[in-house]
């Protein structure tokens, strides 16, 4: 799939912040994201998508094999009613992780989503909250 495939998220959005440059995110994650934005009808302004091993460790607690290293993970800037609504929407499209913080400024709000898949230390689907 290309990224023309992907009209509501750029290829600047899914990159890896750190500046390499890297965007490695999973087609049939994309696609169901897609679906999830049509669902959703609202923008949904990606903060963190893609993150290679070397960016991760250095911002997660998942260390360099965290879920953004995996390009099936994002990110999604969001708050109050709308998390609400988005976090449903995504459980009900399959998105088996999703982190929730919508404490402080309502601008570093945010539902992480992601379609990883269970395994033994990591039962899903799960919801968590930072």
């Amino acid at each position: 799939m290309s990224e023309q495939s992907w009209p509501h998220f750029s290829h600047t959005e899914l990159e890896c912040h750190c500046g390499c440059g890297s965007q490695e995110m999973d087609p049939e994650f994309m696609e169901r994201l897609e679906d999830l934005r049509g669902a959703y009808d609202k923008p949904m302004p990606v903060t963190s998508a893609y993150r290679c091993p070397n960016h991760n460790a250095s911002v997660s607690k998942t260390g360099p094999s965290g879920p953004h290293t995996t390009g099936m993970a994002v990110d999604i800037q969001v708050a109050g009613e709308d998390a609400h609504k988005l976090m449903t929407l995504a459980l009900y499209h399959g998105f088996t992780g999703v982190g929730v913080r919508q404490r402080g400024p309502h601008q570093a709000r945010f539902l992480h989503l992601d379609t990883l898949e269970a395994d033994t230390n990591r039962p899903r689907p799960t919801i968590w909250s930072y």
